[in-house]
């Protein structure tokens, strides 16, 4: 099989299956795509890590773990501008997502130096916050799962129109608890002005510093979809197989039933919460890509030569391109007001 992973297609986002046994797996091609771009976001945030701590940056927090899910997510969005797309409300940990949808990766390497060049937002944010336009990517925010309450507003305008595409909003599980939670639950199901919503959480057992256990009261955070009549489910995060049909699943049914579902996804946190504990690499976490990677050795998709050599490129590539980005300007002192207000009626459709 040859290591040149081809890009996405229609062919590869239907995620044809075949039979090996018992068990159902992706098309080879499928697998190869989506195992370059979970080492291409490995690598990345391994790369903002290190400029974090080099000084090129003011503070680390990504999604290293969460690559089994978001990669997945992020093919299999309808992307484009508008409400006939999907909307993406991400957070922080969707660096995935975004390489998935076709982000360049050097352009996380700007927000991270808080460069002029920075197209998520001109050097003015966070590293990981990202907003694409082209894509509906709505910008990400720092207060944690305020996403939840304003993706409701995209899925209505999507209703309004009797649009095609669907709204999708992700967060961890301990915010979750957060009010904002609870109001998309409230909005997404009132009975006969359902919402064409995917409600993802991502749940790493963890919240800034303290575990899941002993903050909830649910066995699940999908289970607090059930009091409102959505259909919910928690699958394992860290298996690109299920991560793909689950999100497939849940996909298919807000795109036809244009109605609410609740998925949960298990995956881990790698390097800690951010760069304020320290971002090292946590052993006894599962390593959904050293997981995928086992398999794809098992069926002859890949070489483990191939993929360090893949690695090892990757590594090489954006080291040179942080060398790069060091020397790409700052923003300047007198535009500081920009972008704090549209100077054009974006919403109305003024270009």
């Amino acid at each position: 099989m040859s290591t040149t992973a081809q890009s996405a297609s229609s062919s590869l986002a239907s995620g044809s299956a075949t039979s090996h046994g018992s068990e159902n797996h992706l098309a080879p091609e499928l697998q190869l795509r989506i195992h370059e771009l979970m080492l291409k976001a490995r690598v990345l945030e391994e790369r903002l890590i290190t400029m974090y701590r080099q000084g090129d940056g003011y503070f680390w927090i990504g999604g290293p773990g969460e690559e089994a899910f978001n990669v997945p997510l992020g093919l299999l969005a309808d992307k484009g501008t508008g409400l006939q797309h999907d909307y993406l409300h991400l957070h922080y940990r969707s660096s995935a997502t975004l390489l998935a949808l076709g982000a360049d990766p050097v352009d996380a390497l700007r927000q991270m130096k808080n460069t002029a060049t920075d197209p998520y937002s001109r050097g003015r944010n966070f590293a990981g916050h990202y907003s694409a336009r082209k894509w509906n990517v709505a910008p990400v925010s720092s207060p944690i799962e305020v996403q939840y309450s304003i993706a409701p507003g995209t899925a209505m305008a999507q209703r309004a129109v009797g649009s095609k595409g669907i709204t999708i909003v992700t967060g961890g599980d301990a915010g979750s608890a957060e009010g904002d939670f609870a109001t998309c639950l409230v909005w997404s199901s009132r009975k006969g002005h359902e919402l064409p919503i995917l409600i993802l959480v991502t749940n790493n057992q963890y919240g800034i510093s303290t575990p899941w256990d002993g903050q909830h009261g649910e066995a699940r955070v999908s289970d607090r979809g059930k009091a409102f009549g959505m259909p919910t489910a928690t699958v394992d995060g860290n298996d690109v197989e299920t991560s793909w049909a689950a999100l497939k699943k849940a996909m298919d049914y807000v795109r036809t039933e244009r109605k609410p579902y609740l998925l949960e996804a298990m995956v881990s946190r790698l390097n800690g919460h951010s760069s304020a504990s320290g971002a090292n690499f946590v052993t006894t976490e599962v390593d959904c890509l050293a997981r995928f990677e086992k398999k794809l050795e098992e069926r002859k998709l890949r070489t483990r030569s191939e993929m360090d050599d893949m690695r090892a490129r990757f590594t090489e590539e954006l080291l040179e391109a942080s060398k790069r980005v060091r020397e790409e300007p700052q923003p300047k002192p007198e535009s500081i007001w920009d972008y704090v207000f549209a100077d054009k009626n974006y919403v109305a459709g003024e270009s």
